[in-house]
């Protein structure tokens, strides 16, 4: 079964601007600004969804399109400029940075507070990615009916639930990118769940892939993940994005030959992204609080 990503995210979306309406109400309207450097065409495309989306529920959004040539030096100072405006509540630095810019030195230079994207390793926010994925996991769980009622005394919460079911399954995270891989391992690993991450040092991955109940690959390579790598029903979550040689943007898998072999997987468009812009923009909404 193929998971609509932009129907998750549409329900997360409508919760937030009734939110976003109750603040105005107070005359609060939460504000993100987003730094991007250059025209990775790739990167444009997913700055245009964020200030779409935030716009779409009455987040107030500023981008700053700067050259790929510019210094350290300055975008720290703009970053810094923007920490100090207390009306903005988030700040994005998009991702990837020119070769010559720290990552970390970056990453750390953004008030914690406003770390809506949740890269500092003490950010008040989850990634977005992290908690897509987890949204993902338990719209699957639900689907399986195995998440308990919430609210009844003597039952467990669904977030217990959905943590004693993950326990139950063989996960794999393909891939250990800075923004795929690594926080999903991260999140996984905070709420004590087992899982194995396969790289390309991992010898014969093949031969993990094929005993999974969920693979969640995150490696941005065309067909990375191939049919004969997977069992019957398994759950695939992609994370990787690719341009294939028409431009069409691809996954980690062709959808229309694993499609028949997995119980549920997420599509490329319409999958993953949609639901990361969509707790993206739930980190600034609860940012305005802090």
């Amino acid at each position: 079964m193929k998971i609509d990503g932009k129907q998750i995210a549409s329900e997360i979306l409508e919760n937030l601007k009734k939110r976003v309406g109750e603040l105005k109400k107070k005359k609060i309207i939460p504000k993100l600004t987003i730094i991007i450097l250059g025209n990775d065409p790739a990167s444009l495309a997913y700055v245009r969804q964020k200030e779409l989306k935030a716009k779409g529920i009455g987040i107030k959004t500023t981008i700053l399109h700067l050259p790929d040539k510019t210094s350290q030096t300055s975008l720290l100072k703009k970053i810094q400029q923007f920490n100090n405006d207390s009306n903005i509540h988030g700040i994005i630095v998009q991702q990837p940075l020119p070769t010559d810019i720290s990552l970390e030195s970056i990453i750390n230079a953004i008030e914690l507070k406003k770390d809506v994207d949740g890269f500092h390793p003490d950010s008040h926010f989850q990634m977005p990615i992290a908690m897509a994925v987890l949204k993902i996991l338990e719209r699957t769980s639900e689907a399986t009916e195995l998440a308990c009622l919430t609210g009844v005394a003597g039952t467990k919460t669904r977030h217990q639930t959905l943590i004693d079911w993950l326990k139950t399954k063989k996960i794999i995270i393909v891939g250990k990118g800075e923004t795929g891989g690594k926080p999903i391992a991260k999140m996984f690993e905070k709420m004590k769940i087992p899982f194995t991450t396969i790289d390309s040092k991992t010898e014969k991955p093949k031969n993990l892939t094929k005993k999974a109940d969920i693979i969640i690959t995150a490696v941005g390579k065309e067909n990375i993940i191939k049919p004969q790598m997977i069992k019957k029903g398994v759950i695939l979550i992609d994370i990787g994005i690719s341009r294939g040689k028409s431009a069409k943007l691809m996954g980690d898998y062709d959808q229309s030959k694993i499609k028949n072999i997995a119980s549920f997987y997420t599509p490329t468009p319409g999958g993953i992204g949609p639901i990361n812009v969509a707790m993206l923009l739930q980190n600034l909404v609860l940012a305005e609080k802090n």
